[in-house]
């Protein structure tokens, strides 16, 4: 397969991903066309991209297939040593009823998402899926080039307001001096200028010293200033010391679900990152072993609960967040979910 170059790529592919609606064999075929250009641009060896043209043509061919309002999300994976490629899949209903009848090759009932299960998962690094009946599925789906890396402590989706190409939430994931801390910012109003902002806000995240959250967020509001603002969030997670710090500010929700079955909310306070602050405060939760903690932009309903979804907090960080998405998310706003939850 020959090599690829950046311009050949959708717009964002390379950076945050592209989602794809699929409705029809045309859409399911533009998925997997992006899937494998962007493995090609990622250089990755030519039997893994063979392999992730498998997977990314049965999941879409399912949607086509079986499901209601279908979105695909192809983007790059990345770790400090290699790049692999990650398929979410995304559907309203119906929802699978057997979920380990289905993965065996073959199986083929109406209102199923079955056909194909079982070639995705032998061709993939790491997967994971949601299924209940009535709601829908999400498939998390990873292909790497080699030895894949383990599976992700946390992860996230953003999606654009409706007719826009780029999303102004973004978040950011780093361990940095033994820190675990999360980001999830949202820039003011909507487009390209909105997006700038929240990558800029990405940018000055990763690379400015590792600090606690407060400091973090007072590094931010430093640095946006040249761009329309943001409201923005950060987390640490310290086991050690059994807890998660938290400053914000602006309209960031974060929301800890307890193993024991409560919820307790997290503090920002008013202020727009780069143009309008108080004083930042940090604030101290407990982190008992098996915590779920969510942030998410007001794209996403605050009120959304894990109540009704039987062993959804088991999943990996990438379902919960496309279930979360999915349910919670508005499509008059952008739209960023962010899980983690520690081994």
């Amino acid at each position: 397969m020959s090599g690829g170059t950046v311009a050949s790529l959708p717009e964002g592919l390379l950076e945050g991903g592209v989602w794809f609606r699929v409705e029809d064999a045309g859409t399911a075929s533009a998925v997997r066309r992006a899937a494998e250009r962007l493995a090609t641009e990622l250089a990755m060896p030519e039997r893994r991209v063979a392999d992730l043209s498998i997977v990314a043509a049965e999941a879409a061919g399912n949607l086509v297939k079986h499901a209601v309002q279908g979105t695909v999300l192809v983007r790059a994976v990345r770790t400090t040593q290699q790049a692999g490629v990650e398929l979410v899949s995304i559907d309203s209903g119906p929802g699978i009823a057997d979920v380990a009848r289905a993965l065996g090759d073959g199986h083929s009932t109406a209102g199923t998402l079955g056909i194909g299960l079982g070639a995705i998962l032998r061709q993939a690094s790491h997967w994971d899926m949601y299924s209940l009946p009535g709601h829908g599925t999400v498939l998390a789906v990873q292909v790497w080039p080699d030895d894949p890396p383990e599976a992700a402590w946390a992860s996230g989706l953003t999606r654009p307001i409706t007719g826009e190409a780029v999303s102004g939430d973004a978040y950011a994931i780093r361990e940095a001096d033994g820190r675990r801390q999360l980001l999830v910012c949202d820039g003011l109003g909507h487009g390209g200028l909105a997006a700038a902002a929240s990558q800029e806000a990405v940018r000055v995240f990763r690379h400015v010293p590792a600090g606690s959250p407060a400091a973090m967020v007072e590094a931010l509001h430093r640095k946006l200033g040249h761009t329309r603002g943001a409201a923005l969030a950060v987390a640490e997670l310290d086991p050690a010391a059994g807890l998660v710090r938290y400053a914000g500010l602006g309209n960031i929700a974060g929301t800890l679900f307890l193993p024991d079955g409560t919820r307790r909310g997290m503090v920002s306070m008013p202020g727009i990152a780069g143009h309008q602050r108080r004083q930042v405060r940090e604030y101290d939760y407990p982190l008992p072993p098996g915590t779920t903690v969510l942030m998410h932009s007001d794209g996403v309903v605050d009120r959304w609960s894990p109540v009704g979804y039987p062993g959804l907090l088991a999943r990996s960080p990438e379902v919960i967040a496309g279930v979360v998405l999915r349910d919670a998310g508005t499509r008059r706003d952008d739209a960023g979910v962010l899980v983690a939850r520690l081994p």
